[in-house]
């Protein structure tokens, strides 16, 4: 319990440094405090990895004491900081596609650039929430029903190839559902009023565009996670590192939109970089015991090698090959 609370008290004063400290007033930050603030939030989750490796080595508060079930053994100190850092790195590579969803929300809704921080810093203490009690219900199922991880593969697999075909979409069904839902149920002001979600008129309160773009922000959260969640589980199905790298990627989300929301359609091939990313991680939970089998304890840091090396492919496919100019064959 107590390393719980401890992991808890270090989120809460990223938290308080990030609203209460560097962006106590609206305004947009510049790409250059992003990337900075995105690289302290890298850099913080590497030291925590080395905190991981000792908590483990010496089970602290009892970590590592329970089997993993992905490969049947204890986690040592550097088994659990490996499975910590990919799971980090698979869960912040797949917020990417997430970080592109939030930009073409903020575009449609018309968020100014100067409003845009607070609904992202409020969306991550829901998506922190909400993303718990996800990870608590499937890391019980996995506990209970072994079989769920491959479920939880196949579905993976089934999403990466649906990725791999979709065609772009410049708004999604659920986002005009939800916005249909909420002028039904509430009033909704047609104008912004400074950083309020909610107004009163009259004694009447009224959500204002901002709220809603939270609500739309939130609600691709859950959309992301179903997706994300089973990823991590392929794995570890250690509570606590599934969470902690959960976490830590969360963190890196609203710093990484504005760092790559202008910069996300140069990087066209990064779409497909996550499918196979999700593909992979699908059979490598589909495949497990064989995996386990044949790289033995390097199977953790062999896939970390892959999902580095698949991102670092797209990144540089996306800069060498150009697209081509209309009408040209």
């Amino acid at each position: 319990m107590i390393v719980w609370i401890a992991f808890l008290v270090i989120v809460v004063a990223i938290l308080a440094l990030d609203l209460g400290v560097l962006n106590r007033d609206d305004r947009e930050p510049t790409m250059r405090q992003a990337l900075g603030f995105t690289a302290g939030c890298v850099v913080l989750a590497l030291v925590f990895a080395v905190g991981v490796s000792w908590a483990y080595d010496v089970h602290w508060q009892g970590l590592g004491l329970v089997p993993d079930a992905i490969d049947g053994r204890m986690n040592t100190g550097h088994t659990a900081a490996v499975k910590f850092l990919t799971g980090y790195v698979v869960e912040l590579s797949l917020s990417i596609d997430n970080v592109f969803v939030i930009a073409l929300i903020f575009s449609h809704i018309g968020v100014p650039p100067r409003f845009q921080h607070r609904v992202l810093f409020w969306g991550i203490l829901g998506a922190l929430i909400m993303r718990g009690l996800m990870i608590g219900a499937g890391a019980a199922l996995v506990a209970r029903y072994h079989w769920i991880l491959y479920v939880f593969g196949a579905f993976l697999v089934l999403t990466a190839v649906k990725m791999l075909f979709a065609t772009p979409k410049d708004e999604a069904p659920e986002e005009r559902w939800i916005i249909r839902w909420l002028s039904r149920h509430f009033r909704v002001a047609k104008e912004f009023h400074g950083h309020d979600f909610v107004i009163v008129r009259d004694g009447v309160r009224w959500l204002t565009p901002l709220a809603v773009a939270l609500v739309l922000v939130e609600t691709t959260d859950v959309i992301f996670a179903v997706d994300s969640i089973p990823a991590i589980f392929a794995i570890t199905t250690d509570p606590f590192l599934v969470f902690t790298s959960n976490v830590f990627a969360i963190l890196c989300l609203r710093s990484l939109y504005f760092g790559l929301a202008g910069l996300i359609r140069v990087f066209r091939y990064l779409s497909v970089s996550l499918a196979l990313i999700l593909g992979i991680v699908g059979m490598k939970m589909l495949a497990g015991k064989l995996v386990v089998r044949w790289l033995g304890e390097s199977a953790n840091i062999v896939m970390l090698a892959v999902v580095l090396g698949i991102l670092l492919a797209g990144v540089v496919a996306s800069t060498l090959i150009k697209p081509r100019a209309p009408g040209r064959p």
